[in-house]
């Protein structure tokens, strides 16, 4: 089953931001990652399928209801990219406040606030009033708001941008507990470890349009690169290569005593055994040869390489 659909949604504003026909499906269970520079739609995406606004044109739907309705944000759990909480009450006040908006019961609000204030990482200091948390408290505190209601999908604006290396793997942990616990992740993300660890599929906006999506295990396959560490290197011997080979061969390093490292994109194990074999007939010494996975920034630098990104416009 979908748990999020849209066909054509768009969202047009009078300065030409928003998004333009965007076409995405999420299962229920899976994680999500939306990827894009500054200024690319993906927040006024994120608003218009939890019900924060209405679309120009198109359709959504939550689990087969329609985004924004009553019924559909009742599934939902929302953690925004600006977040504010009444600073004058202590953190725990502020789930057990949002405990009441979603509907929880006395005694279920008393079980789960502790236990999510707990998970999050604020039990010690739920007593604290949240005008002394820092930005990564708040940030756990809005997780734990959005958690309260036992949602079916978490839709996720940022979810650890103010928090510190630690912080972020500890919420990088929360999440892959709350997807193998079926929970729909959707993520809106600038950091792309997080996306990598915890999502199956990913799409990148630009200008509000979708350049790509699809399985993130696919994006990661797609430019194998190896690094090939010899000896007796010389400059004819790289044209050599590039001209017997076709291939796309550079030079990472060099040194002046003929060491240097070259790189190259290989379809195979078999084509890099075969330049292999090509380096050492042609008297190199191959030290070491390994290959490198695709780093999930690099395909996004890569496919937003020599594009226009309206976020970045004064």
């Amino acid at each position: 089953m979908n748990a999020i659909h849209t066909e054509a949604l768009t969202k047009r504003y009078s300065n030409g931001r928003g998004c333009s026909d965007v076409h995405i499906s999420v299962r229920e269970g899976e994680a999500f990652g939306f990827l894009g520079p500054n200024g690319a739609g993906k927040s006024t995406f994120v608003k218009m399928l939890v019900g924060l606004i209405f679309p120009t044109e198109g359709r959504a739907s939550l689990f087969g209801e329609p985004a924004g309705t009553v019924a559909a944000r009742r599934m939902l759990g929302y953690l925004p990219e600006l977040y504010r909480y009444q600073e004058w009450l202590t953190g725990e006040e502020v789930v057990r406040l949002h405990a009441k908006l979603v509907g929880l019961g006395r005694d279920e609000t008393n079980r789960r606030v502790p236990e999510l204030l707990e998970r999050v990482g604020i039990g010690l200091r739920s007593r604290d009033r949240v005008k002394n948390y820092s930005k990564g408290m708040q940030q756990r505190l809005g997780l734990a708001c959005a958690l309260v209601g036992d949602p079916r999908i978490l839709f996720l604006d940022e979810p650890s941008s103010a928090m510190d290396p630690i912080g972020r793997s500890e919420v990088r942990q929360l999440l892959h507990e709350l997807k193998a616990q079926g929970k729909t992740i959707f993520l809106n993300s600038h950091l792309m470890e997080d996306v990598e660890s915890l999502c199956d599929r990913v799409a990148l906006l630009n200008n509000g349009t979708v350049l790509q999506q699809g399985l993130v295990s696919d994006v990661l396959q797609q430019r194998p690169v190896w690094k090939l560490r010899i000896g007796g290197f010389a400059p004819a011997l790289l044209d050599w290569l590039r001209v017997e080979t076709g291939l796309e061969l550079r030079v990472v390093a060099a040194e002046s005593d003929g060491s240097a490292v070259l790189e190259a994109q290989l379809e195979s194990e078999e084509q890099a055994g075969w330049l292999h074999s090509l380096l050492i007939g042609q008297g190199a010494t191959l030290y070491e040869s390994t290959k490198s996975r695709t780093k999930l920034e690099e395909w996004f630098v890569t496919e937003l390489a020599g594009k226009s990104h309206r976020g970045e416009k004064l």
